[in-house]
């Protein structure tokens, strides 16, 4: 196979071993470094040079591939080598905060660098399979020179200039992921306090989720992402107020199940506030409004 563009892997815990391993199989000569050398091993059995230093990782390729715990790990590989760094494009998928990304970015252009920020949707195994995609920001002239290389790994989904969107995109699809998932997992601690089975409940739990995510009478993420644009909340027979007192039952049902009730409280208490705000008659969009409002004390929750 002929061997393709050099690119350099910091960081080589789960998703950076798979990563330059993925560059490996798509016939990239790869230079790898990690400060505990050892985890080197099995990519250096596969054909990667490994470093001996942070420095030498960045002379030996134009495109460092950084995975590691946050930001604060990039300075602490790097802060000694940026020497190296002029000339470099930095696409780093840590994870860390929007903010922390638009300081690094900064950073990196005080020495001469390029950082490409980037947010990977998918745990180390998808990696380089079908499906699997990466939000990335930042100069969309410099991804575009290294979108081949970086396609190995995923999809490239480029999400605007600013080094801060392709978190807020990332991080705000962690909180779909666990939002749905902790209260599928609420509901089945709820149902197995009877007896329940997780099994003998998941088919209604899978036709909930599908159906909320679906074209269907129950699609709300689409009609609530339509009244959402749109700013108008329709409530009808079915009121937030309605919704708020179902949600203090399902806070009530909780606790005479013997259940921790922090995830339906902080539901309750969302609800409420917003039908405290004056979203009662309107229908379940609204809470958008009450989000968007800023954090309020929890013994603030209005009375009912």
């Amino acid at each position: 196979m002929t061997r393709k563009t050099q690119v350099t892997v910091v960081g080589l815990g789960p998703m950076g071993a798979t990563m330059a391993e993925t560059f490996l199989k798509a016939g990239y000569t790869v230079t790898v470094w990690n400060r505990t050398a050892s985890k080197a091993g099995p990519l250096v059995d596969q054909g990667a040079a490994l470093a001996v230093s942070p420095a030498e990782a960045l002379e030996a390729s134009e495109l460092i591939v950084l995975s590691q715990l946050d930001y604060q790990a990039m300075y602490d590989s790097l802060g000694g080598a940026t020497g190296a760094l002029k000339g470099r494009v930095l696409v780093n998928l840590s994870s860390d905060t929007p903010e922390r990304l638009r300081a690094a970015s900064t950073w990196a252009a005080g020495h001469g660098a390029d950082l490409i920020t980037a947010g990977i949707m998918t745990p180390p195994p998808g990696i380089g399979q079908p499906g699997a995609y990466t939000f990335y920001s930042g100069s969309e002239a410099v991804l575009e020179k290294h979108r081949e290389t970086l396609a190995a790994l995923s999809d490239v989904t480029y999400v605007g200039a600013d080094h801060g969107l392709a978190m807020l995109y990332y991080t705000a699809q962690l909180g779909i992921f666990w939002g749905t998932l902790t209260g599928y997992m609420h509901a089945l601690a709820l149902v197995g306090s009877a007896g329940i089975t997780p099994e003998a409940f998941r088919p209604y739990g899978t036709e909930t989720i599908g159906g909320v995510a679906g074209d269907g009478p129950m699609g709300y993420v689409r009609i609530l992402t339509e009244e959402i644009a749109r700013g108008d909340y329709p409530g009808g027979e079915n009121s937030l107020h309605m919704q708020a007192v179902s949600a203090d039952h399902l806070v009530e049902a909780s606790r005479a199940a013997g259940l921790d009730t922090t995830y339906v409280d902080a539901v309750k208490d969302l609800f409420w506030k917003a039908v405290g705000q004056g979203h009662g008659t309107d229908g379940l969009a609204s809470v958008i409004e009450a989000i968007k409002s800023g954090p309020a004390p929890r013994e603030s929750t209005p009375a009912k």
